[in-house]
């Protein structure tokens, strides 16, 4: 044991081995407290917390059988179920120490010990139960968060019947530890979705882990979600675990998957079908259990055509799909979101504001909002935080169309279908009939691109 760290209680009615355990233990720990009465354990645990009980199988009521030590685990891990408890008897055997592990130690050691094993258990033994505290400490504060998050759907404002179908399907699979594709343009809460999913689950105590995928280079792929030992390369100074071995009893939430690279594709499918990830710099498999949401606002169906995702990853990711609605075509929801989103940024800002005005309405709901419900968000804050009048003004939103470069075109028409028509033939032209960057300047899909060059004859 290189520091001393840990609380220690040893629990024995041999005052001899009291006496050795203290002489042995106390240059390596913080602190050891002996005692030679069982009885007095319930006391002591709830003055204060040890990282480990040495606990003696057998006292004097019963000298061979262990049934005193069994007793006193139970009573232990009631009071304290985080508690971290080795049995010392020197009357081992197998069967002991099978039914010991059962009834909830950590470890069996015999008397008499080898010093350097039982130093090396007691190490063990406080990391285990310090990882055991933060994992604790984690699934407290997730499950506070959970519980300021009281709406069945947190954010998920809608009654048009795009987003009650969406209402509908989580209800419906969240309950389930089917594996979860979440499609939408960006802004459109695929997150907020993924969150819901695991309020509403058999894991929401557990933790839920979220990992951009698209801001992870290839280099760090695989140290950030498999881990990696310590000196497995220059940077690794000490072993880390990953985001799957973090987020293992609960929900691990990929966005953007659609950026990942083939090679980081086949990677993330064979952990996803073996359900182990090794570290980096080890060759020993680690399980893990884990309830799998991916995102993305690309077509994959369409990359899979063009052998840029494979095809039987993403039928592993998409068990069930939910296709999430950019906010143009939800109506009602956005003078329903407004709304809401006033309320929470007048309370934020301490400002009293009467409402949105009927201009300021109209000019907020003949607006595309391509950044979506993020971006209706954003827009309402910074209203709310610039406003002069007692009411959110046309003037107090800055909607304006994105700036056009020279050259770009003027519309001499207010048909919709005409200026469509008109924007996607020049893009393509900028694009010189490059399909996948026209696509992506105009925020569709090749799918979708498609579509619309086809009603309009392109």
């Amino acid at each position: 044991m290189d520091d001393k760290k840990g609380n220690i209680l040893a629990v024995d009615d041999n005052e001899d081995i009291l006496f050795a355990l203290k002489l042995l233990l106390k240059p390596h720990v913080e602190k050891i407290v002996t005692l030679n009465n069982p009885e007095k354990i319930p006391e002591l645990l709830a003055q204060e917390n040890f990282d480990l009980i040495l606990l003696d199988m057998n006292f004097t009521k019963d000298a061979i059988s262990g049934q005193e030590g069994f007793y006193w685990i139970d009573r232990i891990l009631a009071i304290d179920p985080l508690a971290v408890v080795v049995f010392i008897t020197a009357y081992g055997d197998a069967e002991r120490a099978v039914k010991a592990i059962k009834a909830g130690a950590t470890d069996f050691v015999l008397k008499p010990w080898q010093n350097e094993k039982l130093l090396a258990t007691v190490s063990s033994s406080i990391k285990l139960h310090r990882s055991r505290m933060e994992a604790d400490e984690l699934r407290a504060k997730q499950k506070g968060i959970s519980a300021l998050m009281d709406q069945p759907y947190m954010d998920f404002v809608g009654q048009s019947p795009q987003m009650q179908e969406v209402f509908n399907t989580i209800s419906k699979v969240a309950i389930t530890d089917a594996n979860i594709l979440i499609l939408g343009e960006n802004g459109t809460g695929k997150e907020l979705v993924a969150r819901a999913l695991h309020r509403n689950s058999t894991r929401s105590e557990e933790v839920f882990i979220s990992v951009d995928l698209g801001s992870l280079s290839d280099t760090l792929f695989e140290s950030e979600l498999f881990g990696h030992e310590k000196g497995a390369f220059t940077d690794a100074r000490k072993e880390k675990p990953g985001r799957f071995e973090i987020a293992s009893g609960g929900t691990i939430f990929f966005d953007e998957i659609g950026n990942l690279t083939p090679p980081l594709q086949s990677k993330l499918l064979t952990v996803i079908e073996r359900r182990e990830v090794t570290r980096v710099g080890s060759n020993k498999p680690i399980p893990v259990d884990v309830r799998l949401i991916c995102a993305t606002n690309s077509d994959l169906y369409e990359t899979v055509s063009q052998n840029l995702f494979r095809q039987d990853l993403l039928y592993r990711i998409n068990t069930v799909e939910i296709n999430l609605p950019p906010l143009r075509e939800r109506g009602e929801d956005i003078l329903l979101l407004s709304n809401h989103f006033l309320k929470i940024y007048s309370k934020k800002y301490k400002k009293r504001l009467r409402g949105i005005s009927s201009a300021a309405m109209k000019k907020i709901m003949h607006y595309s909002w391509p950044g979506n419900v993020r971006e209706l968000q954003h827009a309402i804050e910074r209203a709310v935080i610039l406003t002069e009048s007692i009411s959110l003004e046309p003037d107090d939103f800055i909607l304006s169309p994105p700036r056009r470069k020279s050259g770009d075109l003027e519309f001499e028409t207010t048909n919709l279908e005409e200026i469509e028509k008109t924007v996607i033939e020049k893009v393509i032209r900028q694009n010189q009939g490059n399909i996948t960057q026209a696509a992506q300047e105009l925020g569709l899909t090749r799918t979708s691109l498609y579509r619309r060059m086809e009603k309009y004859g392109l």
